[in-house]
């Protein structure tokens, strides 16, 4: 193991650029299609209000995560550092502000997610061993813990492992998702009515609090767009391949899902849309027969490879502010072997491990979309701010001003309309952003520290260091 910047040797130590175009769109769209799409695409419709509205939130939500893409590539291309919004942030607001962003990925954004994804994954694999009840409680825990370590080892061992992977279990969720539409189209053209004869538009509801928790429901099915601005580091000619992915992935993933949506909306009415919990599994029981079976499988398999997306992209984001000194210096350690952030991945998937074990840990859930839209709006206001600051810097990608200046709007519009329809997920996911700034003033800004503090901290790196090297050299051995 090796501090990010020096080997032993006095090299400079840095992670290798492995990830080409192919492998960008397979993280982009691997992590996007995860369990959303199959599991719970009601709450678009149940704030909608109507069908024909719903399907206008998920063509717009789809539309607004291109724009914000796009203008992440120029924040990218600008900023070529992995990390995503903490790079950006840290570059046009200062250290405060991404502290703050880093902190709040590490205690809700990033281990909640993998640890939903992980249990997504577990009770749909266990659901066919318990046909008629719900598997034991321990069983899915336990499972879910089994598939994030055996990940996060693949991400450990080998990059090219796991961005194979990735590329495999995406080629799976599109297959999938492809069946339903086609599936759908079927009943769609041999069926005595359509849709549109179904008043789409009847209890559609307009009222701008609801409009914008549905736009969080789609969103939330649209989230990961910017996962590939988290290993910049590691792309292939960065410049070409982060925005030929986005522009790639976007469109695709944007068109798979309208026309699942559609197919959905064809084949069960909106009360079976909304009583159900897995919509997938309900539409796969009402047209497959006997192999309904298949949609839970995919659903599994959806769940693997994004739950393996967010894994290998978010814990650069641990690295990278660890490296900032923003984090134990620990977590900035290499393996000089592999060129993977070993620490990085183990710390992010204990993280993920404990919170597996919260029994009510899907509840944090309810308060990432407005933390997200925070901090993807300080982002977008850093690349106008930028745009003011660093007027002639080196923009390799430079989006016409209108599309930074609209997603402004927009982030702004989903993170004040809320504030009154739901104001206690809004409270709490201030009070989580707001309880960094006191760690920040103790453990960062604070330089006169007592010494056993700073030992702490050194203890800590060293404990870590001895302990890779002594898994590098059984690996060796082996």
């Amino acid at each position: 193991m090796s501090s990010a910047g020096q080997s032993p040797t006095g090299s400079s130590i840095k992670l290798k650029k492995e990830l080409g175009l192919v492998d960008g769109v397979g993280i982009i769209v691997g992590v996007i299609i995860g369990s959303g799409i199959f599991v719970s695409p009601k709450g678009v419709l149940e704030n909608a209000g109507s069908v024909g509205f719903g399907l206008i939130i998920w063509v717009s939500s789809g539309f607004l995560s291109l724009i914000g893409a796009l203008c992440y590539a120029e924040l990218g291309t600008l900023i070529p550092k992995s990390g995503g919004d903490y790079a950006y942030i840290s570059e046009a607001f200062g250290a405060l502000p991404a502290f703050l962003y880093l902190w709040v990925g590490l205690l809700v954004l990033v281990p909640t997610g993998n640890a939903i994804t992980a249990l997504t994954f577990a009770q749909y694999i266990l659901q066919q061993l318990w046909p008629v009840c719900q598997p034991p409680y321990e069983a899915v825990r336990l499972l879910a813990a089994l598939v994030t370590c055996l990940l996060t080892f693949i991400n450990c061992y080998n990059v090219k492992w796991a961005t194979r992977l990735q590329d495999v279990f995406t080629g799976t969720k599109v297959l999938a998702l492809v069946m339903i539409i086609i599936s759908g189209l079927y009943v769609m053209i041999l069926g005595d009515d359509d849709l549109f004869s179904k008043e789409p538009f009847k209890g559609t509801n307009t009222e701008p609090g609801y409009v914008a928790l549905a736009f969080y429901s789609g969103l939330f099915s649209y989230s990961g767009w910017n996962y590939l601005n988290y290993v910049t580091e590691e792309l292939k000619d960065p410049y070409k391949n982060l925005p030929l992915a986005i522009c790639i992935s976007l469109p695709m993933v944007t068109i798979i899902y309208v026309m699942t949506n559609l197919a959905y909306y064809v084949v069960l009415s909106p009360k079976e849309l909304l009583l159900s919990s897995a919509v997938a599994v309900t539409f796969g029981d009402k047209l497959f027969g006997s192999f309904s079976w298949t949609m839970p499988f995919f659903v599994a398999c959806s769940t693997f490879g994004a739950l393996n997306g967010a894994i290998f992209a978010s814990a650069r984001l641990f690295f990278v502010g660890a490296r900032q000194g923003h984090l134990p210096q620990a977590i900035a350690l290499i393996n000089v072997r592999r060129f993977t952030p070993v620490p990085s991945l183990v710390f992010l998937c204990i993280v993920t491990v404990v919170l597996l074990f919260i029994e009510d840990v899907f509840i944090l859930i309810n308060y990432v979309s407005f933390v997200e839209a925070v901090f993807t709006l300080m982002s977008i206001c850093g690349l106008l701010w930028l745009r003011y600051k660093q007027p002639d810097a080196k923009r390799p990608i430079k989006v016409n001003i209108l599309l930074p200046i609209v997603f402004f709007i927009i982030c702004a519009f989903l993170v004040i309309l809320p504030c009154y329809v739901k104001p206690w997920e809004v409270g709490v996911g201030l009070v989580i952003i707001i309880s960094g700034i006191p760690v920040y003033f103790l453990f960062i800004y604070w330089e006169n520290k007592p010494p056993w503090l700073r030992r702490i901290g050194d203890k800590l790196t060293i404990l870590c260091a001895k302990m890779f090297m002594c898994v590098l050299q059984e690996d060796k051995s082996s």
